[in-house]
């Protein structure tokens, strides 16, 4: 008996190269996201969230999540860059979900005829490959805003600069941590998985700033990701034009949004459908692409849902479906 409890209490804390997504939540956007003196909603446009594990699953996990439909294990390397961490992840998804917020606002201001200015202001350091020269002497989150002395905008920027450069040659940088301003010199290297090509070996994105009138403000805490896009879009665009473009319905989506306003694929839709059918949620919008909708049409007919999913490839035709609601 002693024994067989032994072998359980160690069984637990065995971690499998695993995480687990599971449903998560749908929130109502209308308190999230607030337009400066914007219109008020009838009804709802809810975000949708994929529950995940905050680390490897033990093999009572893996056992289980085999026998829930709900369940659905990913390979740690599906999860991860490489080598990142779990500090390096959460600032991934964190800022993930601050770029889909200022796409999502300038493609709704443009589409309500509002004006929108950008200012740039550098990049962001979003991984750092291993073995590189950069990896002791840049962090992720550093904010690079000059290379060799002169002003930094974007990240095509830098990789134009540093696609001129060899093997051995230095690009120097000024960059931002923790409100300290450092310069470092980097030096190019092979990159380890391919030689033939030599980098700094960072991923980067651009610090662009939007400006707009009225203010919108968001509220999102702790939650990541960028799939939120297509939804954030619609609440601003209803908060910002007359009338409402929910008509009272329950309104549930997800979707990436980019500048051309192209929705597209996202993680973990089957546990976006169940979190919005659990939410009461009347409509689903899916992106077309990367078989989300299959998917989530697969799901809801699993868990015998009455809300209908809707496929979209742009931010159009989610617009023209809404128009065409009752």
């Amino acid at each position: 008996m002693v024994i067989s409890i032994i072998i359980i209490f160690i069984v637990n804390f065995i971690k499998l190269p695993y995480y687990l997504n599971l449903p998560g939540e749908a929130y109502e956007l209308s308190p999230i996201v607030k337009v400066d003196g914007g219109d008020k909603a009838t009804g709802e446009f809810l975000m949708t969230t994929v529950g995940v594990s905050r680390g490897q699953i033990n093999p009572y996990t893996y056992v289980w999540s085999h026998i829930s439909s709900n369940l659905e294990l990913i390979p740690a390397e599906d999860m991860r860059v490489e080598g990142e961490s779990d500090k390096e992840y959460y600032y991934r998804q964190l800022h993930a979900m601050d770029l889909s917020q200022n796409v999502a606002i300038a493609v709704a201001y443009e589409k309500a005829g509002k004006e929108v200015a950008y200012k740039y202001n550098g990049v962001y350091v979003m991984s750092i490959v291993k073995g590189m020269d950069a990896e002791k002497k840049l962090e992720v989150g550093d904010r690079i805003y000059e290379l060799n002395g002169k002003p930094l905008e974007s990240s095509e920027q830098f990789i134009e600069t540093v696609g001129s450069l060899k093997k051995g040659d230095t690009v120097t940088v000024s960059l931002e941590r923790d409100d300290k301003k450092l310069e470092k010199v980097i030096s190019l290297m092979p990159f380890p998985e391919d030689t033939a090509k030599v980098g700094v070996g960072i991923s980067l994105v651009t610090d662009r700033e939007i400006s707009v009138d009225p203010d919108v403000e968001f509220d999102t805490s702790a939650v990541g990701g960028p799939s939120a896009g297509l939804m954030f879009t619609l609440e601003i665009i209803n908060q910002l034009t007359e009338g409402d473009l929910t008509k009272g319905h329950k309104i549930a989506g997800t979707g990436t949004i980019d500048y051309d306003g192209k929705v597209g694929p996202i993680g973990g839709i089957v546990h976006k459908v169940v979190a919005a059918d659990k939410a009461g949620a009347e409509y689903f919008f899916a992106p077309r692409a990367h078989f989300n909708y299959d998917d989530a049409i697969r799901k809801a007919t699993e868990i015998k849902t009455e809300m209908k999913v809707i496929p979209v490839d742009t931010l159009d035709d989610a617009l023209n479906y809404l128009e065409s609601m009752k």
